[in-house]
This record gives structure tokens, sequence and C-alpha cells, in this order.
């Protein structure tokens, strides 16, 4: 079998391996983009149908190129996979679709890796595993299979015409969930949303979007999870032409609120007392990010038009008041759980050592613990916006610049013993090495020019 060599071999073809790809362009570094289905798939068969954007168009994008949506609109999710589609056209990225990773290996020996492929073996120097998180739904072992109610989790959502009769309960509240539960009240259904701990952040504030009082306020340049965790639930949603989660308009709408799924029992689902502290606890991080604004506006002069009314919040829905801890699904004439809990990874075609005994990734900014794999596009990669399309960008950025960097030193070669001062250029990816001879013979190294600067 043949083997074809590539400097970079970037594995995924969606936001994270079109904006990887862009970069190594950029920077003149062959690679090679390896997609197993079309540019951007999750985006088209692994989102419900109304889904848009959580961010608006002006914000969500790559530099330089434009939604076909007006800036201040949320894209569709079909919008955004045509979006990337078009990007990598543009820049000609060298995507294979319809390709699969099976396995990536080091060499034994030398320098890079064995990769092995649908499409054929690769021989690559450097491996970028651009794969996302939201690869396999994380679905607790919670309720039996044999249960007699349908289950699903929200990727395989699509609309709910698409969903058996009769009641629903959603278990998650972040932005899937809660849109999710608001959609089905919508058109009709009897809905039940268990709610866990959650950000509730708002949607836009005297006249601005969340996004961009995030931008101004720094906090998407967070490093760390608020709490330490590596991932913290947000209630936000674009849809509706966006609207601040409040679940108090929900329970208006005839959500019926729970606490977190704790667990199943003999039809019966049991939930957590804790409803009206997330409520609570959401509510605080919502009251304190209106206070964050107000004193930037405050401190920096700025003629933006006071919201007096965001402060006023209506009373706590019955639920949270008297939760419901027990529910009897067949009584309550709940049909369909659906589960709004996440995503896990699958690196088990990554076989290095990259990974930590549970197979998550273990790196420092997406570079891995193994020299030459990198990670990139998952959440609090670099910080908060790290998953975001304009965050991903960023960390491309960042990734091309430590791919040039080791390039760069596998390209130096010692210079030797010389006679006095020399400087020896190099034409190879503009390293230079300068050399002096010391009054006692020795010989002192140092790397000049751009690429070893970087």
């Amino acid at each position: 079998m043949s083997v074809q060599s590539v400097e970079v071999l970037v594995v995924g073809g969606g936001q994270a391996g079109v904006a990887m790809s862009a970069h190594l362009s950029e920077r003149g570094i062959s690679h090679v983009v390896i997609e197993r289905d079309r540019i951007a798939e999750a985006w088209r068969t692994g989102r419900w149908d109304s889904l848009v954007a959580n961010g608006p168009a002006w914000h969500d994008r790559f530099p330089g190129q434009e939604h076909t949506v007006a800036g201040d609109l949320f894209p569709t999710k079909d919008q955004i996979a045509e979006y990337f589609e078009r990007f990598a056209e543009r820049i000609n990225a060298p995507i294979r679709i319809g390709v699969t990773v099976t396995a990536v290996r080091k060499h034994i020996g030398r320098a890079g890796f064995h990769v092995e492929t649908t499409g054929g073996v690769y021989d690559a120097r450097f491996v970028v595993a651009a794969t996302g998180p939201f690869q396999i739904p994380a679905i607790p072992q919670v309720v039996p299979e044999d249960a007699g109610v349908h289950q699903l989790h929200s990727r395989d959502y699509r609309n709910p015409e698409a969903l058996p009769a009769g009641g629903v309960l959603v278990v998650g509240a972040g932005a899937s969930g809660s849109q999710i539960a608001d959609e089905l009240a919508r058109a009709g259904r009897d809905v039940w949303l268990a709610v866990g701990p959650h950000s509730r952040p708002p949607r836009s504030y005297r006249g601005r979007d969340f996004t961009w009082w995030l931008g101004v306020l720094g906090l998407w340049e967070q490093t760390t999870p608020p709490g330490g965790g590596d991932h913290v639930t947000i209630a936000v949603s674009g849809a509706n032409g966006g609207e601040t989660v409040d679940f108090r308009t929900l329970a208006s709408r005839g959500v019926r609120l729970v606490g977190r799924a704790e667990a199943y029992s003999d039809g019966t689902m049991h939930f957590a007392p804790d409803l009206l502290n997330n409520i609570e606890r959401g509510d605080a991080d919502y009251l304190g990010m209106l206070e964050d604004c107000d004193r930037y506006v405050e401190r920096n002069g700025l003629d933006l038009p006071e919201e007096p009314d965001a402060f006023v919040l209506d009373p706590y829905p019955p639920d949270a008041l008297d939760p419901v801890q027990e529910l009897e699904l067949l009584e309550a004439g709940v049909t369909v759980i659906l589960w709004a809990t996440g995503y896990r990874t699958d690196y088990s075609w990554l076989q290095v050592d990259a990974l930590d005994a549970e197979g998550r990734p273990q790196h420092e900014r997406g570079i891995s613990t193994e020299p030459g794999v990198y990670f990139l596009g998952l959440p609090w990669l670099s910080r908060r916006g790290s998953s975001f399309i304009w965050g991903v960008w960023n960390d491309a950025r960042f990734i091309s610049e430590q791919i040039e960097i080791q390039r760069n030193y596998f390209a130096y070669e010692p210079c030797g013993r010389l006679d006095g001062d020399e400087r020896i250029e190099r034409p190879s990816d503009d390293l230079t090495a300068s050399t002096t001879n010391s009054d006692d013979g020795s010989v002192s190294y140092r790397a000049v020019g751009e690429g070893a600067l970087r």
C-alpha cells in the first residue's frame, strides 16, 4: 500500500479544521484535512431543524468573511454550514471528505506519525485533532431502555412533529434543553424541564448583545471556567430573534419545572430538591452581569440607554416554591425523555500518549503531552471563547505558530567548530545560527532570525 507524506494532518473538517487549514496555508505549511462526512456536517445533521447560532452574525464568524444574513440576526444551522463551505472553497482548503481516520500511531525510531484512514495511509510530521467536543451523545445511565418510554438525545431531535404523541420530559436546561422545551411548549406539547445549575446571561442589555458585553468586560478571555469546572451550562438562545432565557417565562408558557434528574425506579423519575436554588443562582449570575455592564458604562462614559426593567424579575413559579420530586411518567402522560445532557469525546483512534486514563485530552492550550500532536476546538482550550467560531480561529492561529516553531527547530543543523567570529546563514525556514569562538576555544551557539525568535 502506498503511503502519502504530508507535513500536517488535520482530523476534522468542521469550524476547527477549516480554521486550522486557513492558518497553515497562510504560513505555507503543507497539510491535508480529513473529514469523515461533509464540511461542517454536525451543523447539518446533528442539530434540530429550527436551531440558530447562539451569537449574532456580526460576531460568530471568521475575519474577512461575512454571513449571508444581516449582522444582528442569528444564522440558521444550514447557513452556518454553508458559511464554512464557502470559506473552505475560498481558501482552497485541501479537505478530503468521506474519509475516516481509524488510527494514529507514533513512528518508532523517527519523528512523525503513521496515520491509517479509510482512504489510505499517511506519514505525517504533525497531527491536529480538530474533531471538536460534539462527538458522542452523553446520556446518563438512569432510565433503562425497556422502561416503556421513548428516549433520545438532543442530537437526534428534529422537531415536535417527529416525536411520538404525549408529554415530553427534557433533561438539561442549558442552551439546547431550554430552547427545545420552549419549542415543544409553543407547539402545544406537555413539557417537563429538569433544571440543574447553570449560567443565565441577558441576551442583550442597554442595546448591546451579550457577546459584545462579554468582549468589552474581558470575560471571553477568562482562562478558567467559573467554579473551576470543565464546562459551565449556559442558558442562552438566539431563537425567536434572540430572547433572554428565563425559566419563569417558560413556566408561564406551560412548562413544568423540576430539579436535576437523579434516579428512576418502577416507572417513576426522581428529582433533586434543588430547583429553587438553581434558579436563584442563575438569577444572581444574570443580575451580577447587569451590574457589571452598568459599571462599565459609567466608567467609560458611554451613551447607552438605561434599562431599569431588566432588573425586575417576576415571582418564582409555583414549581420552584413547591417542587415536584417524583414524577410517575405514565400517569403524567410522559411518553418521551429527551436528554439535553451534552456530549463526550472519542479519541479511540488517537493511539498516542496524549490522553489520560479516561481518554480525555491532556494538553496545555492545545499542545498535547505527545510532542507533535495538538488539540483544537474544545471548550476552554485556551479561554472561554475557544469553542465559539471566532474563538477557534484564534486558537488555530496559535497552534499554527507552534507548528511553525517546531518546523524551525527540526530545520536547524549544528554548525560545528569555526575559527574566529562568523555568522552562518541558512535558507531553510528563516532559521539562522550565529556562532562565536571564545578565548578559551569553546564555541557558543545562538539562533537568530524571525523563525527562531517566534
